[in-house]
């Protein structure tokens, strides 16, 4: 179970707030997190539950540095680099049908038997729609400019929007250099739907363990849509706070997906697997019944300590 921080500890945690190879040793990292407006690096936070005005169940995950990708891996899982990630709540299971259709969007899912299911076969641009509308749900600023081809993120507002893959990686890793958190690739039956065990189809979230920072089906389950336009070689030259990804081609646009899914290896199932998957956006029949999400948000102090007094 996730720590409840105080608040005092909260606010000092979240002043910055305003913007297949072989797999790695599982020697704990160290995770420097930033916990007050100058930046100073001090031990790592522990990260807080919190439940949104809409229902939805999320995770404050403190800013910090952390070794992004893997030299042993795939090609364009690497070179492996520091990169330091701002303090942001991130949904602690993938969005599901149940949350889905509360924001009044037609359900795309091939799987549409249990309401806990995560949504999939969702398009890239259908999720930015979901998370515009649960912003405007809980009266937050939308994230998405809908009248742009790429339908523009704004990073400095409080909404909803598709982690970047920074973002992602961050939070699976929850503080491991490993290539699954928990260790041993033999343990993720235990948290994680794949190939070995899904019985070719997903499954209700949050059925296996969450990882290290509480968050639930990071390994499995269906693969999550992040932000980013996947370039093979964007690692080369990342910036160092915050990456956002490579500027967008214009055309046969791929963007990055993350984690594993119901029909993955294990070893598609690591931490730093990378893959880019074009849009769907485009397509009258859309068919990957593997693609999922999750959202996240940056949040104000004072929007952090009316979630924390929030009745769990």
């Amino acid at each position: 179970m996730v720590a409840k921080l105080c608040c005092l500890a909260l606010i000092s945690g979240i002043a910055l707030l305003s913007s297949c190879g072989k797999p790695e040793t599982d020697a704990p990292a160290t995770v420097k997190t930033q916990s007050s407006a100058s930046a100073a690096k001090t031990e790592r936070s522990a990260p807080a539950e919190v439940v949104t005005p809409s229902g939805a169940e999320m995770v404050y995950l403190p800013g910090g540095e952390f070794v992004m990708g893997n030299n042993r891996g795939n090609p364009d899982e690497g070179p492996a680099h520091k990169v330091n990630v701002s303090a942001f709540l991130m949904d602690k299971f993938e969005v599901t049908h149940e949350m889905f259709t509360k924001v009044q969007l037609p359900n795309p899912s091939h799987w549409q038997d249990s309401p806990k299911k995560p949504i999939e076969r969702v398009r890239w641009r259908d999720a930015k729609q979901y998370c515009n509308e649960r912003s405007l749900l809980e009266g937050l600023k939308p994230c998405y400019n809908e009248k742009t081809t790429d339908w523009d993120c704004d990073y400095g507002v409080n909404g909803y929007r598709l982690p970047t893959e920074a973002e992602w990686e961050y939070a699976c890793r929850a503080g491991s250099e490993s290539a699954y958190d928990f260790g041993s690739p033999d343990k993720l039956r235990q948290y994680a739907w794949f190939a070995d065990n899904a019985d070719e189809k997903t499954h209700s979230t949050g059925q296996k363990k969450p990882n290290g920072w509480g968050i639930y089906d990071l390994y499995g389950n269906v693969a999550e849509w992040c932000e980013d336009v996947y370039s093979a070689s964007y690692y080369k030259e990342s910036p160092a706070t915050d990456p956002h990804g490579p500027p967008s081609p214009g055309k046969d646009v791929q963007r990055v997906m993350r984690g594993g899914s119901w029909k993955s290896s294990a070893e598609m199932s690591r931490a730093t697997f990378r893959q880019g998957q074009r849009t769907g956006d485009t397509d009258a029949c859309f068919y990957t019944d593997y693609c999922g999400f999750r959202c996240v948000r940056r949040a104000t102090p004072e929007e952090m300590q009316q979630l924390l007094s929030k009745p769990k």
